[in-house]
């Protein structure tokens, strides 16, 4: 049995951002540096969000951060932190976001390079004194605020977690810094939900709890994701999925599978992790269907269809539904990376827990099938 630990205190609920200067006056935060993409700015969420603190045009933050966050810009996050004098980080906006901002937290007060904090690392090193961290999110996908890593791209190349369970102080959860996100980022980040609730729920890791929990998300996607990203507006979609996303993540600790040893590696070359899962997860659960045992019936059943469904022929199609890529070479992946990719997959530590027992040549089918 696995150890359970839903540890990340969270306020969520419709308007809490503006509790974010009382949560960081309670943590000694008086002069945070701000983590937040220069999209989430110019959309106006980054001020919404902070729109409870005082002088909320002088805060101090940093914004250059990648579509897949990386090492480099988590050291020039926290040269910044040093340089500023700051005291606390607060992370803002996506999964890009609220990762680096975990990266910076590690690496404001403890030594480079961050590699030595990977969890691919074979003898990864302590974090000690990490300054107190708030997570806001403003898309319902990766989880990350209640998430058990910072998933970071590497100077070496690889894309893998820096294993933080216990770095973020508080999540405030407000689905209200959701209502103006595009269609097109509602669908790919309510799919990176999606996949996060299946892949762990599928994992062969022994977990009841997490399963409850993974089955209650993928409920609340499936049943208003569409509503979503065709009225951004519902506010009761809104509040669901930034719910669905949150339980996906807070089962992360029963490992996934094969769609993340795959967009992994993926991610690594700069393609966006969300649209990778929602293109490779009905393949790959074509391709475990065998290994699923009643867990597919299960899956079917809260997708409000039979229980006897094709599990995968449902996503492909509510991936059609939402205008998602359907396919990896529609988003411009090289054929020829493909061999590649499929051996990294077998170093991800997703690997290690996907239903069905995976070689080289399955990933390869994977990733040949979903290709084209």
């Amino acid at each position: 049995m696995t150890t359970l630990l839903f540890g990340t205190p969270v306020h969520f609920g419709f308007g809490l951002s503006s509790m974010l200067p009382a949560e960081l006056k309670k943590l000694g935060g008086s002069k945070p540096l701000f983590v937040a993409d220069k999209g989430v700015i110019a959309a106006g969420v980054f001020r919404q969000a902070t729109a409870a603190c005082e002088a909320p045009d002088a805060l101090h933050v940093f914004d250059d951060i990648p579509v897949n966050p990386n090492e480099a810009a988590a050291l020039a996050g926290a040269e910044m932190y040093r340089t500023l004098g700051c005291n606390a980080v607060v992370g803002i906006g996506g999964g890009a976001s609220l990762d680096l901002a975990k990266a910076i937290a590690v690496l404001a007060t403890n030594a480079p390079p961050l590699w030595n904090y990977c969890n691919r690392h074979p003898q990864p090193s302590a974090i000690v004194n990490a300054p107190p961290l708030i997570l806001m999110p403003t898309t319902s996908g990766t989880g990350s605020e209640v998430g058990r890593s910072a998933v970071i791209v590497f100077n070496n190349g690889i894309k893998a977690g820096v294993r933080c369970p216990d770095i973020v102080s508080l999540a405030i959860c407000d689905p209200e810094l959701t209502m103006g996100l595009p269609a097109r980022v509602t669908a790919t980040t309510g799919m990176d939900a999606l996949s996060h609730c299946i892949e762990t729920f599928c994992s062969a890791t022994v977990n009841p709890p997490a399963d409850a929990i993974a089955l209650d998300g993928m409920e609340r996607v499936f049943r208003f994701l569409e509503t979503a990203v065709k009225d951004g507006a519902n506010r009761d979609a809104r509040w669901n999925m930034m719910m669905g996303s949150l339980e996906g993540a807070m089962c992360f600790q029963k490992g996934m599978g094969a769609v993340h040893a795959l967009s992994h590696p993926l991610g690594a070359l700069g393609f966006h992790h969300g649209t990778l899962n929602a293109i490779l997860l009905p393949h790959v659960l074509a391709y475990n269907q065998a290994w699923l045992g009643e867990k597919a019936a299960m899956i079917a059943q809260k997708a409000n269809a039979p229980a006897n469904s094709n599990v995968a022929e449902l996503i492909h199609a509510l991936n059609r539904a939402i205008d998602i890529p359907l396919t990896l070479e529609a988003i411009g992946i090289s054929e020829a990376s493909l061999d590649e990719v499929a051996a990294h997959a077998l170093d991800d530590n997703a690997h290690k827990t996907n239903p069905r027992k995976m070689e080289k040549q399955d990933y390869l089918n994977i990733l040949t099938a979903a290709y084209r």
